[in-house]
């Protein structure tokens, strides 16, 4: 009796402990909670909604590295062997040049452009940013018709005699690493021509009095003064080169040069996926060091510090005026003016032959279908996640912001090869769907909708946030209610951004379109590969004055 009575109380008391320590637990939660969002928390409508945006944007990624991790041992020794120095190699060569080469030409014709008395300096700023909007691999079919075995520039060779009697056959081969150097070097310069006239832009000029109250020179002032002060953005427009080159598909597959992303998509094509994530997986830490050299580079920062700003001075060219102008202008023939005109004579051949027809037309509505598709959700996406880092900084936003930037860093045919595993393996209903396309799309250019909407959310106040709040309005409701009529400007133009970066996209549509649901950038690059150039420019144009539509955008950024 006496045991049975001594279990009972044993009991109670156990109980009353477990009641007095669940409140004690629940507490410290709650206030670890408070303190993780500095006692504002979200709503969990809107934490719900932003995490499940972040897993979408990183699952493929992490599936990737997953595949390849457990790719087996001799996989791994044998492309260790045989393909991964080659493939380092080629890719790193070429991602070095072309970004020490983009460098210059950014830098050079900014500097041109924005500090000389370089005739029409605002026209030339529209100008030289053109290039922007020709992909790399549009740019490498017009350069295979002008400098290719068949194309115009070895015709002219052949046919004048002293050229053959003086340096015999036609030399030049575009399928080559130089030509590959060449059409990506000559595409994506103004990514360093754009950040680094902004900077120039805003150069106090009272640094460059000083120097020269010292007795330095033009040159001298240039080298000690204005380079140190051009660092950040020689540094940022050298990292996008930099991953553009790493990321490219198209170009490099039309010239038949092969770095990691062409050898994934022939791994994945000849259905060796293991091997596809195996390479995937290499690139991917490529780029990881990368970004993690540049975010190094950020610690020698250059301010200028003082407190009256001057604009900076327009430096006279005089004898140096003719080469300046002949320096910018060939630029620009050879990255714009020539392209178009190819694209443009070719079209006109085309369209004489029937180009145009409902097979076009096609084309032309896959490609606005699927793009129209990324965009709606992107910016769907988007506005949780702007939000959410905006208005409840925490470890937590931080990190569901960061996880969204993921499939932008990566080259395409990484993040379309995540899309095959999962979908193909958990979701095969899905699988080579308009919708599986259309949210590839989206985990490449969430970040591009984020962008526009941080900016126009960085224009509300938060007491409107406040003011919403204290008349019982959820979070979910704030931001809905409120806030995206006031940043919605903002959010269409991160569409419209989405829109036309996915109607340029060449790997992803090619390794996820469905059967028979071809676009204008995979027409392109078939009709090019079987050089049915006639057909090819009609859409290669039609993306490019397309894509013009967000060149106000970005040249009012920067």
């Amino acid at each position: 009796m006496t045991n049975n009575t001594n279990s009972q109380l044993n009991t109670k008391q156990n109980a009353e402990v477990g009641e007095q320590g669940s409140p004690a637990l629940l507490h410290f939660i709650k206030r670890k909670w408070l303190s993780i969002w500095k006692g504002n928390p979200p709503g969990p409508a809107l934490l719900i909604f932003g995490l499940c945006v972040a897993l979408i944007m990183l699952i493929p990624i992490v599936y990737v590295v997953w595949q390849s991790v457990f790719a087996g041992t001799q996989r791994w020794l044998r492309l260790l062997d045989e393909r991964i120095p080659q493939l380092m190699w080629n890719t790193l060569s070429l991602t070095v040049a072309v970004t020490f080469t983009a460098v210059i030409i950014g830098i050079s014709s900014a500097w041109i452009v924005v500090r000389t008395n370089l005739p029409g300096r605002k026209v030339w700023r529209w100008l030289l940013a053109l290039p922007l909007v020709i992909p790399p691999y549009v740019g490498a079919v017009t350069y295979i018709i002008v400098l290719g075995r068949s194309g115009w520039a070895r015709d002219i060779w052949q046919n004048t005699s002293w050229l053959v009697n003086l340096f015999g056959d036609y030399p030049l081969d575009i399928f080559s690493f130089w030509g590959v150097f060449f059409v990506l070097t000559m595409f994506t310069y103004p990514y360093v021509f754009l950040i680094a006239g902004a900077s120039l832009r805003k150069m106090n000029r009272n640094y460059e009095d000083a120097a020269r109250a010292l007795g330095l020179s033009t040159s001298e002032i240039f080298w000690k003064v204005n380079l140190p002060l051009l660092r950040p953005a020689m540094g940022a427009g050298a990292i996008l080169v930099a991953l553009y080159v790493l990321s490219d598909f198209g170009a490099v597959s039309m010239l038949r040069y092969v770095t990691f992303t062409a050898a994934i998509y022939v791994q994945r094509q000849g259905m060796d996926t293991a091997s596809a994530a195996v390479l995937s997986l290499v690139l991917i830490l490529v780029t990881v060091v990368i970004l993690w050299l540049e975010s190094r580079t950020k610690k020698n920062k250059y301010y200028q510090t003082s407190n009256s700003y001057r604009e900076p001075a327009i430096l006279e060219l005089g004898k140096w005026k003719p080469y300046a102008l002949g320096f910018v202008s060939t630029i620009f023939v050879i990255s714009v003016l020539l392209p178009i005109s190819v694209l443009i004579y070719w079209s006109n051949i085309g369209i004489r032959a029937g180009a145009l027809d409902g097979r076009f037309l096609g084309f032309v509505l896959n490609s606005l279908q699927v793009s129209g598709i990324a965009a709606a959700i992107c910016i769907l996406f988007a506005m949780p996640v702007v939000y959410l880092k905006s208005r409840y900084p925490s470890l937590i936003s931080g990190l569901i912001d960061r996880f969204s930037y993921a499939g932008y860093a990566l080259p395409g045919v990484i993040v379309a090869l995540g899309f095959i595993f999962i979908f193909n393996n958990h979701i095969p209903v899905l699988y080579r769907t308009i919708y599986m396309l259309a949210l590839a799309f989206v985990v490449r250019f969430l970040p591009q909708a984020m962008q526009s909407g941080e900016a126009s959310l960085s224009l509300v106040s938060p007491r409107i946030d406040e003011a919403a709040r204290s008349l019982g309005y959820p979070p979910w409701k704030v931001m809905l209610k409120v806030i995206l009529p006031n940043m919605l400007p903002g959010v269409l133009a991160g569409g419209a951004l989405v829109f036309v970066s996915s109607l340029k996209e060449l790997p992803v549509s090619l390794m996820l379109r469905p059967a028979g649901f071809d676009t204008l950038a995979v027409r392109i690059y078939f009709e090019a590969h079987d050089g049915i150039y006639h057909l090819a420019a009609p859409a290669a144009l039609l993306i490019i004055l397309v894509s013009i539509i967000p060149l106000r955008y970005m040249l009012s950024k920067y």
